[in-house]
């Protein structure tokens, strides 16, 4: 479309305006249970029948289900004038919240906490600080105090946290060659999502998984980890020592944070890195001129409504790591979801 034409008719701003109502009906569609239902029906079903069994309004039904097609997250065949539907295949990969490969939880966890935390984003850009207060009615002035505010939000946040990685985890580790690590450290690791993919490439390895002690009570109570290579150990990188290792991993973890409290952070590991070691950094960069793409762009806006961190550029993490002590630094663009930087000793 051509510049006079966009001005007569300005469609990318009509496709921006509708854009949280195709994440809405995504997000709503994964919390009523549509997409398990039709993976547990395993044939195509009326929207009747679909209501019934999720204790819905039939109209209502039928006109999300539509949406769903319109989107391409749902099929529908017509039959003497009555839809039947079924779910795509992307759908049943990622939406159907028993698959391997499940993105249910990281749905649930935008539907839930980063949509209610942006309609507060025009108080966060004029304030200049996260929203948990005015959106949860959290006083903690810590941001995972937030987070972990009840066991639920616990286990909930941890699955949305670690499902992303069954899609892109891969693409981080392989990033650059780690098989000269032996110990390797994870810097709140959660679950230990990304430690089982790093010990299924690099199986002579051993990882410790660094984590606030509700978050290992959690996985503990909830989650297996029958790994005898994966260890736990209850504590705050910030406040707590932190162990030796030849690796380190932190993945989501320096977004969250302002750069001297990165530093602070970073220093603690260099001192604890051992000679010859390196620590990686798994995050989505910008370019060097902080104006895309738009995805780090947007979770940028999301670390100003919810934490006190940003999204950085190459040059910004080098100079992180080169501040705290470490050098050869290299940068990988994954053309995935994350980027990863990695920093030696």
């Amino acid at each position: 479309m051509s510049s006079s034409e966009e001005l007569e008719y300005p469609q990318i701003l009509l496709d921006y305006q509708h854009g949280f109502f195709i994440s809405k009906i995504m997000f709503t569609a994964c919390e009523l249970g549509v997409f398990d239902l039709l993976h547990e029906l395993e044939e195509p079903a009326s929207a009747a029948t679909i209501a019934t069994r999720l204790n819905t309004s039939v109209d209502g039904m039928e006109r999300l289900l539509n949406g769903c097609v319109g989107l391409k997250l749902v099929k529908v065949d017509v039959k003497n004038n009555e839809g039947y539907y079924s779910n795509t295949d992307v759908s049943a990969v990622y939406l159907v919240k028993s698959s391997p490969r499940s993105l249910h939880h990281a749905m649930m966890f935008y539907n839930q906490t980063l949509y209610t935390c942006w309609q507060y984003l025009t108080q966060a850009v004029r304030e200049g600080n996260y929203q948990w207060g005015r959106a949860f009615g959290t006083s903690s002035k810590e941001v995972y105090e937030a987070v972990y505010r009840s066991e639920e939000n616990t286990v909930a946040f941890v699955q949305a946290m670690d499902s992303i990685w069954t899609i892109c985890g891969r693409d981080v580790l392989q990033a650059f060659d780690l098989s000269g690590f032996r110990t390797v450290c994870d810097i709140g690791g959660s679950t230990g999502a990304l430690a089982k993919l790093f010990l299924s490439t690099y199986n002579e390895s051993s990882v410790t998984i660094m984590e606030l002690p509700k978050v290992v009570e959690t996985t503990k109570k909830y989650f297996v980890t029958d790994d005898e290579r994966i260890h736990f150990l209850e504590g705050d990188f910030f406040n707590d020592p932190i162990p030796e290792a030849d690796l380190y991993i932190m993945a989501r973890i320096i977004h969250c944070w302002t750069d001297k409290k990165c530093l602070e952070l970073l220093r603690k590991i260099y001192q604890s890195c051992k000679p010859g070691g390196a620590v990686l950094i798994v995050e989505v960069l910008l370019n060097e001129h902080g104006s895309g793409p738009v995805s780090p762009l947007l979770y940028s806006l999301i670390m100003l409504t919810q934490t006190e961190g940003k999204e950085r550029t190459p040059s910004e993490y080098t100079k992180l790591l080169t501040d705290s002590g470490f050098k050869d630094i290299e940068v990988k663009v994954t053309g995935k979801m994350f980027d990863a930087i990695l920093g030696r000793k």
